[in-house]
């Protein structure tokens, strides 16, 4: 019984430790996913600022 008992120990200690690293890869690939879409934006924002500011210095 204790070969068993050890064997059972182990495998839940494995498939906790599975579940955790899945779980770890699942939240940094949802915050660089984030991030990403961010840094568009702000990339985005900082085109139309630099397309826009030499249209409205032009003096009418």
């Amino acid at each position: 019984m204790i070969v068993n008992s050890s064997i059972v120990l182990i495998s839940a200690v494995l498939a906790s430790l599975v579940v955790g690293v899945l779980l770890g890869y699942g939240v940094c690939m949802a915050m660089f996913a984030i991030f990403r879409m961010h840094a568009k934006k702000v990339a985005a924002v900082n085109t139309a600022r630099r397309v826009v500011a030499p249209i409205q210095a032009i003096p009418s």
